[in-house]
């Protein structure tokens, strides 16, 4: 006989996706290294800054490849979890992804626009544009994650970003 899992209410669904956005800028390691900003946080997408460092660049002024990979992971997965059904999961992990390099990245920031555009039982789809502070697209991408079980530690505290 298998339990059937406990309803989540509509309030519950959007502490997790508000737990989710705080984990992604904050209690990600590299996402917090990196300087990543969540500017917009919805179930219509997200849109992730990326500020520029020296220590993310290929060249000096241009930001290197694996990291506007990166980027457009991190917002593509966001993109699918900030509009998802806790009900199904909240164990997520990528499973593919491909990267369009359209130009240099170069500039003070490059921010990336992900949308989910597909919603499975397990499989979810995202496409994200990065675009640098001038407008211009530099790279694109699609992102698929797998989203089943329970991820632990959902809803515990995420420590607040420090000034150092």
């Amino acid at each position: 006989m298998t339990v059937a899992a406990r309803t989540l209410t509509d309030q519950e669904q959007r502490e997790r996706r508000a737990w989710f956005r705080a984990r992604w800028e904050r209690g990600v390691a590299f996402n917090r290294n990196c300087g990543m900003r969540m500017l917009r946080w919805d179930p219509d997408g997200v849109e992730v800054a990326l500020p520029y460092a020296e220590a993310l660049s290929a060249h000096e002024g241009v930001f290197h490849g694996g990291v506007i990979s990166a980027l457009i992971d991190t917002a593509g997965a966001g993109a699918v979890i900030a509009g998802h059904d806790f009900q199904k999961g909240s164990r997520l992990s990528t499973v593919s992804m491909s990267v369009q390099y359209l130009a240099p990245a170069r500039g003070r920031e490059a921010v990336a626009f992900a949308r989910c555009v597909r919603r499975g039982h397990r499989l979810h789809f995202a496409e994200v544009d990065v675009r640098m502070t001038d407008g211009r697209i530099c790279a694109r991408g699609q992102v698929v994650v797998t989203i089943s079980g329970e991820r632990p530690g959902v809803g515990d505290p995420i420590e607040p970003l420090t000034e150092e």
